[in-house]
């Protein structure tokens, strides 16, 4: 296969990786494209070679070059890509959430029905081996017919902060959280639950960050941006991207081409995406779900509790237990790959019996292995997948639509309706 990129920032690199290394024999890097010349000039000294690189106004060049597409371009810009490759014939593997809103749903889900190539939305939190084991159990009948799911996601102030920093601030970019990060939360409980969405309802708001927050609590002063800053390497929501040589050279030495600046404060003036969100939805098979995003915890995890008529199941996951000054300063000291404290529990309750602990058997690399799970569906086929964990358009689409009625219904006060299998908007 003949691959190229669109979008050349710090989302692809996993799959121009995958393409260089373990899964080098399943095609090539034949084309870039991008907004940004340094950005596409870093990743095509990465590859070797003489790669070509495109402006967007090329794209029909990069089509004509290549048989799949990898979209990671900013998220409001995706539908314009996905539908101009499947028109094209091409395959599409599509960095989530597949767009931002129920137009592009639309446009996307036209083109697909329309079109001969084949379009994979990565959602790779399916393939963590914990939320396997969630599936498997579910489909199972462990605890029978689930009635209710309860959901709490924390974004600690390491990771939610990034958002506040870059293009994500922006909810006509990436939609809010509820839309770039949720959609991930929201396929989980789709596909756990085998289920679609049929009505949303939400409240949300910007308590913590932004201009506004900071005024409000005597945070005066604030600089632009990091870079420069007289509190860079003491601020702990100053992120110094000079630290890194990736961040450095994707965003750094690249915002004289177009302004990106990739280390805004994030009690800045702009943010118009919110940062605390509470989302209930009822699905087709009349379970409910309680859900609640906070991207300012002091520590990085999650929590889900499944009811049902048999009993109760509970996953509890610590990512990083808690966020050090320096590692909000210094992004190469951010990973969540075993960070200290980090944990999972999967624990099994069953009506009449004791609680029952399940193991989680876990590999290397992201996810506790499920990166790499999601590059073979990805690079090789999925083959014969008794979880279903590859994820086609229509599962973008509710993923998409669930965040976005969530911010219909928490700018109008009132639940909005999904229908058609979750896939429209009434």
């Amino acid at each position: 296969m003949r691959y190229a990129f669109v979008g050349l920032g710090h989302r692809a690199q996993m799959y121009v990786d995958a393409l260089l290394g373990e899964w080098r024999d399943a095609g090539t890097i034949v084309a870039l494209c991008d907004t940004n010349r340094t950005r596409m000039g870093y990743y095509a000294e990465r590859i070797g070679g003489s790669v070509p690189c495109h402006a967007p106004e090329e794209f029909g060049k990069v089509l004509e070059l290549a048989d799949a597409v990898i979209v990671t371009t900013v998220d409001a810009t995706h539908a314009t890509y996905v539908c101009a490759a499947l028109d094209a014939g091409r395959d599409v593997i599509v960095e989530k959430p597949l767009t931002t809103d129920a137009d592009g749903c639309a446009a996307i889900a036209a083109a697909a029905e329309r079109s001969t190539g084949r379009l994979i939305v990565t959602f790779n939190y399916r393939y963590s081996p914990r939320n396997s084991a969630v599936r498997r159990l579910l489909q199972d009948g462990a605890i029978g017919e689930v009635t209710s799911v309860h959901f709490e996601w924390l974004l600690d102030t390491i990771h939610g902060a990034d958002y506040f920093r870059r293009w994500h601030r922006d909810r006509a970019s990436s939609g809010g959280l509820l839309v770039h990060k949720s959609t991930h939360h929201f396929d989980l409980v789709n596909w756990w639950l085998g289920a679609a969405p049929e009505l949303v309802f939400a409240q949300t708001d910007l308590r913590f960050y932004g201009a506004e927050n900071a005024r409000e609590r005597g945070l005066t002063g604030r600089p632009e941006r990091a870079h420069g800053a007289p509190g860079l390497g003491t601020d702990p929501f100053l992120l110094d991207i000079s630290l890194d040589e990736r961040l450095k050279r994707l965003y750094l030495d690249a915002e004289h081409e177009d302004g990106y600046l990739r280390d805004r404060d994030v009690f800045g003036e702009g943010i118009t995406i919110d940062d605390n969100m509470s989302v209930m939805v009822r699905y087709d098979n009349r379970a409910v779900l309680t859900y609640s995003l906070h991207a300012h915890a002091p520590w990085e995890g999650y929590r889900v509790a499944f009811n049902g008529t048999a009993g109760r199941l509970e996953l509890d996951v610590c990512e990083r237990e808690w966020t050090p000054p320096h590692a909000a300063v210094d992004p190469s000291a951010a990973s969540k790959e075993h960070a200290t404290g980090s944990s999972e529990r999967l624990l099994l309750r069953r009506h009449w019996s004791e609680p029952e602990e399940v193991p989680i058997e876990t590999g290397a690399g992201g996810h506790g292995g499920g990166d790499r799970l999601l590059l073979d569906d990805v690079f090789r086929g999925p083959g014969d997948d008794p979880l279903a964990r590859q994820a086609g358009y229509r599962d973008g689409i509710r993923s998409v639509l669930t965040g976005h009625a969530a911010n219909v219904s928490a700018r109008t006060g009132v639940p909005v309706r999904l229908t058609d299998d979750g896939t429209r908007v009434v």
